[in-house]
């Protein structure tokens, strides 16, 4: 693809940083929450932007848009955010053109994720859109670069595996319930500690079971009650944990205690438990092991899993790059007639004023002058040229500069300065309210 100068002398552009060279602390400084994003796109009108997308997560903050140099949307993300230029050079990249917009699909199909074929990125590209939109901030460029991005999106998804299987450890878990407790919607599950991995793995169980016999112990039993809360669960005390193991099918500990918590006198001698000790040391004492019907997994059985899938997935990204590639080239075949609509429109208008002057003239002639049909039969005919025009403009790429200036001067045509805006009503948003 060409440096495609698009915009009046600007080219397109994407600034940003991501969890690649940034760490949380930086991230964090250039994070952007909605009102900061909605005041970035109103300093970028005021200061003479047309078109930009702003996109920032946990991972990644990165602004897309078309400048007369790349410092004009690094400023944007300065003044709207807590981070200084010093900072933001040390760990940034700067794409232009091309790369810039391989980058927008790399990101929004996953493959530029942290975990590899994530695609909660799409959900944010589209909600940026929304609000650029909004803003009167996105014309026909981003429109159909941001659609483009979506399909290559819905396409991976549907026809690789790149985003299959468990990816963290807490859904790992989850999923080794699922494939081995039958009618776990049904079972007893006890999680033994609510910190972080205790929180999702929470989520996950919800989300993934069905089930609603699920009760919660952390030592410190309030932010026990506060994730309960959220999610109508039962809390018991600490001191309750050897009855409540007495009660479950399954046992959770995610607990960050530095020795064993869960040990073998704390469960009945016959009871049939699956365990899954979550917890970094282990939590649960290597002495369960011994016992005939408790199945214990620890958390580096589950990073295996997690690991072997990303191993598999790495096997679908020539498949994904593939699609990617089908697609994007479909967008550049569009971004190079997007050189064309400036002309063919200016030439539209000059043959309308020629038909005019014609029309008038005829009626002053013609007795009983058929306006109505004149126009008609006029318009029919400007159609027809202009879309011969257009045709041979996208048939013949190659030369399209000669036939456009011979175009231009045939007619008298004034040079246009850049492509027509487009359209403002988008399928991005109405692809968004489907999703």
């Amino acid at each position: 693809m060409e440096n495609y100068n698009l915009n009046r002398g600007k080219y397109f552009y994407v600034v940003g940083l991501s969890y690649k060279k940034a760490d949380e602390e930086i991230r964090g400084k250039f994070s952007l929450d909605e009102d900061k994003k909605a005041h970035l796109l109103r300093q970028a009108r005021e200061e003479g932007i047309d078109e930009i997308l702003v996109i920032s997560t946990c991972n990644r903050t990165e602004i897309y848009g078309f400048a007369q140099h790349p410092f004009q949307l690094i400023k944007l993300l300065c003044d709207n955010s807590n981070g200084n230029l010093e900072e933001f050079q040390e760990v940034a990249y700067v794409y232009k053109s091309s790369e810039a917009i391989t980058h927008m699909y790399r990101v929004g199909t996953g493959l530029d994720s942290q975990i590899l074929g994530d695609f909660e990125i799409i959900a944010q590209i589209k909600k940026s859109f929304i609000l650029s939109r909004e803003q009167g901030m996105a014309q026909a460029f981003l429109e159909r670069l941001c659609n483009s991005v979506i399909q290559a999106s819905k396409r991976i998804k549907n026809e690789t595996e790149l985003s299959s299987g468990a990816t963290s450890v807490s859904f790992a878990s989850v999923q080794y319930i699922l494939n081995h407790v039958k009618e776990v919607s049904k079972k007893n599950i006890l999680l033994f500690g609510t910190g972080k991995i205790g929180r999702n793995t929470c989520e996950n169980l919800i989300k993934h079971t069905g089930n609603d016999h699920i009760t919660l112990i952390n030592r410190t039993k309030g932010k026990a009650e506060k994730i309960a809360g959220k999610f109508n669960l039962t809390v018991k005390d600490y001191a309750d944990l050897h009855t409540e193991i007495e009660k479950c099918d399954v046992l959770i500990v995610a607990t960050g205690a530095q020795s064993p918590t869960v040990s073998a006198d704390l469960i009945p001698k016959d009871k049939e438990l699956l365990i899954l000790d979550l917890s970094v040391p282990k939590n649960a004492d290597h002495s369960i092991v011994a016992m005939d019907k408790v199945t214990l997994v620890h958390l580096d059985h589950l990073s295996q899993m997690t690991d072997q899938t990303l191993e598999r997935r790495k096997t679908f990204i020539p498949q994904a790059e593939a699609i990617i590639d089908e697609i994007k080239t479909e967008f550049t075949e569009w971004l190079g007639t997007r050189k064309f609509a400036p002309t063919i429109k200016a030439l539209k208008k000059k043959l309308k004023s020629l038909k005019d002057a014609e029309v008038d003239f005829q009626r002053k002639k013609i007795e009983d002058f058929n306006d109505s049909q004149a126009e008609i039969i006029g318009n029919r005919i400007i159609q027809k040229i202009t879309t011969h025009f257009a045709n041979h403009l996208k048939e013949n790429n190659g030369s399209a500069d000669e036939s456009l200036e011979l175009i231009q001067k045939v007619f008298q045509l004034d040079k246009p300065n850049g492509p027509a805006s487009g359209n403002k009503n988008t399928k991005a948003s109405s692809q968004h309210d489907k999703a």
